[in-house]
């Protein structure tokens, strides 16, 4: 079985570029996306849009052992390390991306009060990027302020390639927030911007990934405990 990992962390700047102009080759590794962090919600001209001492790594690996010895042995293990980082099994995907084609529409169930993590990662078409943004960031405000959420953040990889990532208290309360239910102010805006996305597609290639969290490990900003009723070292 595949393990799925993703991590923040605080690194260098110098790491950080690093990391998104070379994917990391080690061993084991079957897939890497490497992207600094952005705000969610923030302006589109803003220093918060792209923070280079932020990193996000999305990743998959043939097994846990080649996760460990990446983060005991490779320089950007050792700084992802020191960071934060959830250990996942794949459930469920929409949409496709080329990377990841060996994946399954479905390989699992989640009961519906069941924690769950959600990630998308999306290449850009260019010329669409004002019609994205425009959309986009109503969005990543909805995402960021539900009250189900424990952890929203959103990535960047220049020119093109942009991921998100979620951790939910419950599947139900997240296929809420997509349908658009709920009762505060903001509950529309992710089920108006896939309506949109329909329309005319903002992307070349755009996935999402739904799985079940089996670890947690470390500390973000000095929290911890992000997965609900998961524990980790």
């Amino acid at each position: 079985m595949t393990l799925f990992s993703f991590h923040l962390a605080e690194l260098a700047p110098s790491l950080t570029g690093s990391a998104l102009l070379r994917p990391s080759t080690a061993a084991g590794l079957e897939h890497i996306e490497a992207l600094a962090l952005m705000r969610l919600g923030a302006p589109v001209i803003s220093p918060a849009r792209l923070q280079l001492r932020r990193c996000a790594v999305f990743a998959a690996w043939r097994h846990d052992d080649d996760l460990q010895r990446f983060l005991l042995e490779d320089r950007l293990g050792r700084g992802l390390a020191a960071g934060w980082h959830v250990r996942m099994e794949f459930v469920r995907r929409w949409g496709r991306l080329a990377a990841l084609s060996g994946l399954p529409e479905r390989a699992g169930r989640l009961d519906p009060d069941e924690p769950t993590v959600a990630v998308t990662v999306a290449r850009m078409r260019i010329p669409e990027l004002p019609r994205f943004l425009h959309w986009g960031r109503p969005v990543e405000r909805q995402v960021r302020d539900d009250p189900a959420t424990t952890l929203a953040v959103a990535a960047i990889r220049p020119p093109r390639t942009v991921c998100t990532f979620s951790v939910w208290q419950s599947v139900r309360a997240m296929v809420s927030m997509v349908h658009g239910r709920g009762d505060f102010p903001q509950s529309g805006h992710h089920a108006a911007g896939m309506a949109e996305r329909e329309r005319r597609d903002f992307h070349h290639e755009f996935v999402t990934l739904r799985f079940r969290p089996l670890s947690e490990h470390g500390s973000w900003q000095g929290r911890r405990g992000f997965i609900p009723q998961t524990t980790g070292p």
